[in-house]
């Protein structure tokens, strides 16, 4: 009999907290960005180099992360990343030159990111066949979470106490909240005696290798997947779509600064993003339910692009804040999806490994996105034509959803 209260539950709000810290710091690079460069009097491309870096770090780690948390579950994990992120905060704090700067932020923190998505996604997809989309989604509302949090708190204590000591209290918030997260998260529900959510089995029908077994569809390795045309098209999507997002939510608030608007303003611009990609990641992941997760990727994606074209007209403050709200949905939805076609398309026993492996190629695009936007701003001094190109690359994304393969999924 199922018990009344899913453990599963549990692991979706763990996962929220440590994934609303993790990506709640993280995107408060934009608002630290100007007092950094105010104080140095560095170029855009170098600073926002380390933010880069730190993404880069990030992808390098995933194809280990995804490999360690099919195999030692995620507490382990996510509790020796949460170390690694409040220690780069720690550190940030105590800068005097670029090799600091890209040491902390770039390397150590994103050692640290490397746990804020892959061992939630991948545990929430074990602990759920049916409202997998939902809990997904419930569980990476804690990016849009943070962001509407940490983003403003971290402008409001830059002004208070500067950004040396802002950074303290980030690291402080990181270590505290990420490590107690960790310790609720389980490997799987054949830990605990459970079944995954709605899958129907007699009690004693549980052990691993049942467990293992995806029933949306036969289950690959990695050496399988990668031979498959999917793998490669999934990969090439959110490519695309890391590139156009990671670029925007890097230099929005600056660009926002430029044109004339507050600082505290800017700041919200990137807050109604957070608040409003809650509600794209809750209905595109309940979407993803029922019809399956490639017409919701194609749904966000066609969003986005509205998004961003209406971006290139945006240069007054209320178009701004409809773009941000717009851009937020389409942003959170989107981001829900790679772990449920993921498991759709290659099943679940090496969930993490094929994750790790493709977040790899999105997080490039993350990489080369902020950076190669930051470049054209420091020639043109202006973001415009990076904004332009970051439209093309959602175009692009959308295009190539289109020919993703239909996935099959199991009626309940």
């Amino acid at each position: 009999m199922r018990p009344k209260f899913f453990y599963g539950w549990v692991i979706v709000i763990a996962a929220a907290c440590v994934i609303l810290i993790m990506y709640g710091t993280l995107f408060t690079f934009g608002v630290f960005f100007k007092p950094v460069l105010t104080e140095f009097d560095w170029t855009r491309a170098m600073t926002s180099g380390a933010f880069s870096l730190c993404i880069l770090t990030h992808g390098v780690l995933t194809i280990v992360i995804g490999r360690l948390t099919d195999k030692y579950g995620p507490r382990i994990v996510v509790t020796a990343c949460g170390l690694s992120l409040g220690a780069g905060y720690l550190l940030m704090s105590q800068i005097t030159s670029t090799w600091q700067l890209y040491l902390f932020y770039g390397i150590l923190i994103g050692m640290g990111m490397g746990g804020a998505w892959i061992p939630q996604v991948s545990t929430i997809a074990r602990w759920f066949e049916k409202r997998r989309g939902l809990a997904t989604g419930i569980a990476v509302s804690g990016e849009g979470v943070g962001i509407l949090i940490m983003v403003p708190l971290s402008r409001w204590l830059i002004s208070a106490y500067g950004w040396r000591t802002s950074y303290i209290i980030v690291g402080i918030i990181a270590l505290a909240f990420i490590i107690s997260a960790a310790q609720f998260l389980k490997r799987h529900p054949e830990k605990i005696g459970l079944l995954p959510y709605g899958r129907e089995a007699n009690a004693t029908d549980i052990s691993p290798a049942k467990y293992h077994k995806s029933s949306v569809t036969q289950d690959f390795s990695l050496t399988e997947a990668v031979k498959g045309r999917q793998f490669w098209m999934i990969l090439a999507v959110f490519f695309f779509f890391e590139f156009s997002i990671l670029s925007i939510m890097n230099h929005i608030a600056i660009h926002a600064t430029d044109i004339g608007i507050s600082g505290t303003t800017a700041a919200n611009i990137l807050a109604v993003i957070g608040g409003t990609s809650i509600l794209g990641r809750i209905t595109l992941g309940a979407f993803a339910d029922r019809a399956g997760s490639k017409q919701a990727i194609i749904t966000g994606l066609a969003i986005l692009a509205t998004a961003f074209l209406w971006l290139q007209l945006a240069n007054v403050e209320w178009m701004l804040f409809l773009f941000a709200a717009i851009f937020g949905f389409a942003f959170g939805g989107l981001l829900v999806q790679p772990s449920l076609i993921i498991a759709e398309s290659f099943g679940l026993t090496s969930h993490g490994t094929i994750f790790g492996v493709i977040s790899f190629g999105l997080i490039m695009g993350g990489t080369l996105g902020p950076f190669i936007v930051g470049y054209i701003s420091d020639v043109t001094a202006s973001c415009q034509l990076g904004f332009l190109i970051c439209a093309i690359a959602s175009i692009i994304s959308f295009v190539l959803a289109v020919f993703l393969r239909r996935t099959s999924k199991k009626r309940s």
